[in-house]
């Protein structure tokens, strides 16, 4: 293992990855496990929309907390100058679904471009809605996603057809740019990750 992450650091830099999936795929889990392995650092939406949580509109937090996704025009406001900051220079990025709304695809590619991060593979964390509700009710039971506003019943339900509308496109966009790598998302924590270092490797 040590050999293939030492290749795979050599061949990211400071590149990024990027990680899609169905809400409880696994991307938040996965990224933050490359992230320890690749000297890298994760950044989510979520995490983005926080560091300017006085500057978002009443509207777009309810949306947000709903389960829908911020709006594009003020999303892109946000993301290109928290990918350039100074910290994350020299370091790989491994983004948790960066850009997952339809028409955000290009720009985002050129945020991270500009800001020395170039996205140069996409995973997709694939598992089925039956797993998504499965694990989902797990979740509610072991309470171990904290305190999130989007986790109710209807929340999901609204992120589940957020992603077939919205997100499907996205994930297309960087298929036809022969970048993105599909994986199972429903095997054991542990194989997941082994399985997306062997495929990023076989790309290499």
């Amino acid at each position: 293992m040590d050999e293939k992450i030492k290749k795979l650091k050599e061949w990211l830099g400071a590149g990024s990855i990027n990680l899609f999936g169905r809400p409880f795929s696994g991307k938040d889990t996965q990224a933050d496990i490359l992230a320890k392995l690749l000297d890298g650092q994760v950044i989510g939406g979520g995490e983005i929309l926080r560091s300017h949580e006085d500057a978002i509109p009443e509207n777009v937090r309810l949306t947000y907390n709903n389960g829908g996704l911020a709006p594009t025009d003020f999303y892109l406001q946000l993301v290109p100058p928290y990918l350039a900051q100074p910290q994350f220079s020299n370091h790989p990025l491994l983004l948790s679904s960066i850009g997952r709304k339809h028409g955000e695809e290009n720009a985002i590619v050129s945020a991270a471009e500009k800001a020395g991060h170039p996205i140069v593979a996409v995973i997709n964390l694939i598992i089925e809605e039956d797993e998504v509700w499965k694990r989902f009710r797990v979740a509610q039971e072991d309470h171990d996603r904290g305190n999130r506003t989007d986790d109710s019943s209807e929340a999901l339900r609204i992120r589940l057809e957020k992603f077939r509308s919205e997100t499907i496109p996205v994930i297309e966009y960087y298929k036809q740019r022969g970048i993105e790598l599909d994986i199972d998302g429903s095997l054991p924590r542990g194989v997941v990750t082994e399985k997306i270092i062997d495929t990023l490797l076989s790309r290499i």
